[in-house]
């Protein structure tokens, strides 16, 4: 017979307990669908990286080097069998052609960030365009191409503002004047001073500069050395709003 204790110590031991399962360390692979997104969101960041690089590098070159042709230049050349291009630095421009080219494209040019909210909500007002600041008319001429289209618009209102980040308003103005079409396959200011006057961009007059500048919004319909009764009360406006603007420091930001 089994003494009673030890019965009482037998009946009091514990079940012993089963072994707790392992969790399995295996991640559940992600299905087809979430892949799909996985790799759709990398692919939508890579092209929009990719894309702000190349913008970031585009500009950062022309701040330091001057474009040896431009889209609409390049076309116009292959059109015409070759065109008339001169760049010439900022040093070498008459002072009176860059207030003239400020005073008739865009006179608040110091004041702005390279959008003019306040002539783009007057232009949607009157139904109608012409609120580019000569800095958007940069983007458009250096990297984009010309004809009204919104994806245009939209290219160039998005990288108007990283261009006046890295270019100074001077370099801004010194490739609208090198770059701007004056008559049909001349492009910048040294080119068109030969053309018109026979002089260098240096040694423009006041009334040479505003008569440029005056034909600067349709220079294949308009003649500087020729000009029509409006070319010459559009040159006499400039005149004085370059006087204007020169008087009162909005010129600053572009004159040493």
């Amino acid at each position: 017979m089994v003494p009673m204790a030890e019965r009482k110590t037998a009946a009091k031991k514990p079940a012993r307990k089963p072994a707790p399962r392992k969790r399995s360390t295996k991640k559940k692979q992600p299905g087809l669908i979430e892949r799909a997104v996985i790799f759709f969101r990398r692919l939508v960041w890579g092209v929009i990286f990719s894309v702000l690089g190349f913008v970031l590098l585009a500009t950062l070159i022309y701040a330091l080097i001057a474009p040896p042709t431009t889209p609409y230049m390049f076309s116009e050349s292959r059109r015409l069998g070759g065109v008339s291009y001169d760049w010439v630095p900022m040093e070498d421009i008459a002072p009176v052609m860059a207030r003239s080219a400020v005073a008739a494209e865009d006179a608040n040019f110091c004041l702005h960030w390279g959008l003019d909210v306040r002539a783009i909500r007057a232009a949607v007002d009157r139904g109608r365009g012409g609120a580019s600041t000569i800095s958007q008319q940069v983007v458009k001429n250096v990297y984009l191409w010309h004809g009204r289209s919104w994806v245009r618009k939209s290219i160039e209102a998005l990288w108007t503002p990283i261009t006046e980040a890295v270019w100074s308003k001077r370099r801004i103005l010194e490739l609208y004047l090198n770059i701007a079409e004056f008559d049909e396959g001349v492009f910048g200011v040294q080119a068109a001073a030969r053309h018109y006057f026979g002089v260098d961009a240096a040694d423009l007059t006041p009334t040479q500069a505003a008569r440029l500048a005056a034909i600067l919004p349709s220079p294949k319909n308009r003649s500087a050395s020729n000009p029509s009764t409006f070319t010459r009360n559009r040159a006499a406006a400039i005149m004085s709003g370059a006087a204007t603007i020169a008087a009162d420091g909005r010129a600053d930001c572009f004159e040493v």
